[in-house]
């Protein structure tokens, strides 16, 4: 039984296509091919995307990307992912990502660093299924919540060669206090979810509580906003800390009048994901 149920390659209008190109690069478009996917995880189908380059001839390492926001607040529209995971196609890699389930269309409730780990652990199988994609090297990265989707899968599995994270969200209780959106947020998602007991809810999704569980050691490229107001860059120097006391390799980045986009550092930041991609999916294997 396939798990790919469904796939539409994304199309736009020459105009749309030059807005694409002016922000993510012109081999992001000439040389990638993105399609939205229906996918099915743990029973629910699941809405996401694919990108890969345009030469199918040979398999090309993959990469899960994850989203951040919650439900459909940061669900990925087709514009913005045509650029960014067409961008990361044209480098080289078969890309993966999920809108998550209870986002962007698909079935089922946002958990929120709960069970819709599962919609991120079950894009892994869908390389199978097409012949492009090196199901045996992978890559996880993600942005915001994404950054906590990905260190909770990386202690679920050893089969991620590396993981990078963008202003990653390492520990719910920080910062809860002093940061008027991530307590406000906080308190919408317990609502939503019916949840009562913070410490409970928090404590499983934060990885500072648990980095020994991190399968292989997997090299981390960490990179931080230094004026961070929605993830303080505090929980990335404080896993730092952790990673350090575990011997876990990491590289971690914090950027000056960095935002949670990282939008004034975009060129040096996709330098830096491109090379950490390179080196543990493209250079390790050359032997």
């Amino acid at each position: 039984m396939n798990l790919i149920l469904q796939r539409e390659r994304l199309n736009f209008t020459e105009g749309q296509l030059k807005m694409i190109i002016s922000s993510w690069g012109k081999e992001s478009v000439e040389n990638s091919i993105v399609e939205k996917i229906v996918y099915l995880s743990d029973g629910l189908k699941i809405k996401g995307f694919l990108a890969y380059p345009k030469n199918t001839n040979v398999s090309y390492p993959s990469v899960i990307w994850c989203r951040g926001g919650y439900g459909n607040a940061g669900a990925m529209d087709d514009f913005t992912a045509r650029g960014i995971f067409g961008q990361i196609a044209s480098w080289g890699y078969t890309v993966f990502a999920s809108q998550y389930r209870g986002g962007g269309g698909s079935e089922g409730q946002d958990t929120f660093g709960g069970k819709d780990v599962n919609d991120v652990l079950n894009l892994i199988p869908l390389a199978d299924e097409l012949p492009f994609a090196d199901s045996s090297r992978w890559a996880i990265e993600g942005w915001s919540r994404g950054g906590m989707m990905a260190y909770l899968a990386i202690t679920k599995t050893d089969i991620f060669r590396t993981a990078i994270t963008i202003g990653g969200i390492t520990d719910l209780h920080y910062g809860k206090a002093d940061t008027p959106f991530i307590k406000n947020f906080y308190k919408r998602v317990l609502n939503e979810m019916g949840e009562i007991n913070f410490e409970e809810f928090a404590r499983p999704r934060s990885i500072v509580n648990f980095p020994e569980k991190i399968k292989l050691k997997t090299p981390m490229l960490i990179l931080h906003g230094a004026e961070d107001s929605r993830v303080p860059v505090g929980q990335s120097l404080a896993l730092a800390e952790k990673l350090s006391r575990f011997e876990i390799p990491y590289r971690l980045i914090v950027f000056e009048k960095g935002d949670h986009f990282l939008k004034k550092q975009r060129e040096e930041v996709n330098r830096l994901r491109k090379f950490w991609l390179d080196k543990y999916l493209k250079e390790q294997n050359n032997g």
